[in-house]
Parts: C-alpha cells; structure tokens; sequence
C-alpha cells in the first residue's frame, strides 16, 4: 500500500504534466493550421505525418538512456529526475499530432460559420477572432481529451517503467511496484494483483468519465 501511494505521485504526475503540454501545444497547432490553411497547413501536416510515421515504443526505449545521459551531463536533473524529464518530452512530441488534428478539423468547420465569418466582416483581426471566437469553442474538446489521454499516459509510464525506461528504484511508481511482484506472485499473489487491479480500476474510471465528459458537452448527444 506504501508502494502504491508514494508512486502514484510520479505516475500522476507524468501523466497529467504530459497531457497538459500536449494538449497545449496541440491547441496552438492545430489552430493555425485549420485557420491560416495554405503552406501553414501544408508545413504542419507533414511535420505531424513525420512524427507519426515513427514507431514511438522503440524511439522511447532507444533513445531514453542516451538522452537521460545527456541531460545528467548537463547537470538539469540527475538520475529519476532525468529519466522524468525524458519520459514527459517523449510522450509530448508523440502526443501533440494527435489533438492538432482533432482541433485542426473543428477550426476548418468553425471558420465558415456565420459568427466567424461576421467577425471578418467587421474588421476584427486574426488574433482577436482566434482568441473571441475560436478558442473558447474548442474548450469542451480540451476537457474531453485530458480526460481521455490521461488514463492513456498513466498506462504508458507504468509500461515503460516496467520494461525499466523509466523511473527506477530507490523511487517508486505503478510501473516499478508491477516489476518487482513478477518475481514473488508465486509466493504472494497479491503483490502482483493488487497493483495491476488498482492500475486497471483507475485506467478504466478516467475512461469512463472521458465517455461521460464527452456526451455531457456534446450539444447533439441525445441527452433524453
């Protein structure tokens, strides 16, 4: 119980610090593609094409060490606190493309709404109808993907943490305490299950509040 506490810290911490910068750096991507259209467009949806054409698993589990050496020798952050540090940029670069283009779709749409298209009419520049008009509709899909990704990136940093990617002991996290119990579930049971229920319980309830989330701001969702 000791175990799982202390590293739900790290793993939550991971998990949200991640979704937070992807969905922000996707927010800001995905609205200047979907707005200013064109080789604006054309430029992001190639460098997205790119990072998702890598496959992210290996990338992560070749590249972590050099790069947690890379960043100690910088003397940034030593030890678990690099291997941090590596894991959330890994997750972030491969996280954003996926919400740029959600957002990318709903800003071609809202474009060519009247209230966009009022707003032109009246002068308003770029900037203004961006931040008046745009973004505050693309809030609900914000809070609906945190919400979705989070269960996402907490699996992730316990998976890696498992294959020993990750954070590693002294340190705790889910990942770690799932490593440990494989070599006593013979002898006690519980120390393997206990963490990979609790895991699966959690993974599971941000789902499902993700779907609820989701149907609660959605305005064409039959809420009869």
């Amino acid at each position: 119980m000791s175990l799982l506490l202390y590293g739900s810290r790290i793993s939550f911490t991971v998990a949200i610090i991640t979704s937070v910068f992807s969905i922000g750096i996707g927010m800001v991507i995905g609205i200047a593609s979907g707005y200013y259209g064109g080789k604006v467009d054309a430029v992001i949806g190639r460098i997205s094409d790119f990072i998702l054409s890598f496959p992210s698993t290996f990338m992560i589990v070749a590249l972590s060490i050099p790069l947690t050496q890379r960043i100690e020798a910088t003397n940034l952050a030593r030890d678990n606190g690099a291997r941090i540090i590596v894991l959330i940029v890994f997750f972030v670069i491969f996280g954003w493309p996926g919400f740029a283009r959600l957002v990318r779709s709903q800003v071609l749409s809202m474009r060519e709404r009247d209230f966009v298209m009022a707003a032109q009419s009246q002068g308003a520049s770029g900037y203004r109808i961006i931040m008046k008009e745009l973004l505050p509709n693309l809030w609900p899909t914000a809070i609906v993907f945190l919400s979705l990704s989070l269960p996402g990136f907490l699996a992730a940093e316990a998976v890696f943490s498992f294959l020993g990617v990750g954070v590693q002991a002294p340190a705790s996290t889910w990942g770690l305490v799932l490593s440990d119990s494989v070599g006593y579930w013979q002898q006690d049971p519980a120390y393997l299950l206990i963490p990979s229920i609790m895991l699966i319980i959690v993974v599971l309830s941000l789902n499902l509040f993700g779907d609820g989330l989701r149907d609660a701001l959605d305005p064409k969702s039959d809420r009869g």
